[in-house]
């Protein structure tokens, strides 16, 4: 378990060696992590009760990338198989993964407040003070 400064005491990093097997996805999701962690801190949204939801959060940026590899490499539709009269192009299922980790990630990232969109509707409201009015001064009197 690597412990990111001020993160890591909070919200242990999962280890991404029981869920991944890809070194290099194993790095992006340390990466990730540490991205994410340390928005939420920086921002004191950081609790141990996102842990999941930042765990699958990352997850979904892991499987993105994966996907979106094999799109760049083979497109978006499958070939259909040659020496069989009816067999079509289809949707490749890494385009549809894409599309789906897309949309989890989406999904998360407002959840936990990081879409540019939702920063707004997480972020504390900052109190200021109630400007005083003439009228404030009859109130008291009234009542006593």
């Amino acid at each position: 378990m690597n412990v990111i400064d001020g993160t890591g005491q909070i919200v242990p990093e999962p280890h991404w060696r029981m869920l991944l097997t890809d070194d290099l996805e194993i790095d992006a999701a340390t990466e990730y992590w540490r991205a994410v962690t340390t928005e939420l801190r920086e921002r004191n949204l950081l609790a141990p009760a996102n842990r999941h939801a930042i765990q699958r959060l990352v997850l979904a940026y892991v499987i993105y990338d994966r996907s979106v590899r094999d799109v760049a490499e083979n497109g978006a539709v499958t070939k259909p198989k040659r020496g069989n009269p009816k067999a079509i192009a289809r949707v490749s299922p890494h385009f549809t993964a894409m599309r789906e980790a897309a949309n989890d990630a989406a999904t998360l990232e407002a959840e936990l407040g990081l879409s540019p969109r939702r920063r707004g509707a997480v972020t504390k409201v900052e109190r200021k003070a109630r400007a005083a009015r003439a009228s404030d001064e009859f109130k008291g009197k009234a009542a006593g």
